[in-house]
């Protein structure tokens, strides 16, 4: 069965690196899309297929959720609102990260320093581009205003926030025993990422959300670390990389 689940996860990453390269063509778009579903789908199989899952009812529960909410936002929503939806996406991909990386501290704080690195880095990234891209969800429905919302000292602010939050990120990784910590760690990754996107204005959105892209790509990179999964360490890259080039 290990081989089994290499094998696909080879066959994934390829599909994954070759959707990107024929999506570079309006002629090969629509292959590159079907060759990421079929990756995708791959790697999921794989991943249930390795870890052993005991209560299937629950993950087919997650599946039908997830399909009874995607099919018809899908369907529903018309071509001049993708960007608010991919910026829906990234929000749902990264807090999916940051949950499982949350869920992966508390579970056994005392884990070798490399991973623990990776699993700060996963959900600081992961909760900032959460709430990042509700805002820039926001904005671009106009349910939020499209000027920039700036405010006095908004860059010392920031700064201020995010080094706060990368130093009990360090913390945490010399002393993970203090767990009260993580929860101020996360609000304070949410916080940063509400201001980080609400100082710019509704027309660099597009922008915006591509390197949201990035941030939730490297996220998922670095939660592979920590599950010692090597396709997401391979699609996290894929995806962060792609986000800054875009």
């Amino acid at each position: 069965m290990a081989h089994l689940v290499n094998y696909i996860y080879i066959v994934s990453a390829a599909l994954f690196v070759l959707s990107l390269k024929w999506m570079n063509s309006p002629a090969t778009a629509r292959r590159g899309v079907f060759a990421g579903e079929i990756g995708m789908l791959m790697a999921v199989t794989g991943t249930l297929l390795a870890h052993h899952v005991f209560n299937w009812q629950w993950v087919f529960a997650a599946f039908l959720i997830g399909m009874a909410a995607g099919i018809p936002i899908a369907y529903i929503m018309p071509m001049t609102a993708v960007p608010q939806r991919t910026a829906m996406s990234h929000a749902c991909g990264a807090l999916a990260a940051a949950l499982v990386g949350t869920a992966e501290f508390y579970r056994n704080p005392n884990q070798p320093k490399y991973i623990l690195v990776a699993l700060m880095i996963e959900t600081l990234l992961g909760f900032l581009t959460f709430t990042g891209s509700l805002m820039a969800m926001g904005k671009l429905q106009e349910v939020l205003p499209q000027r920039p919302i700036t405010y006095r000292n908004q860059n010392v602010i920031n700064l201020g926030l995010f080094v706060i939050a990368a130093a009990l990120g360090v913390r945490l990784v010399l002393v993970p025993t203090d767990t009260w910590m993580f929860p101020v760690f996360a609000g304070l990754a949410l916080l940063f990422g509400v201001l980080l996107i609400i100082p710019i204005g509704g027309a660099d959105m597009p922008t915006v959300i591509a390197l949201l892209n990035s941030y939730a790509g490297l996220s998922a990179c670095a939660m592979g670390f920590v599950l010692d999964n090597k396709l997401l360490v391979i699609a996290g890259a894929l995806d962060g990389s792609s986000g800054l080039i875009l």
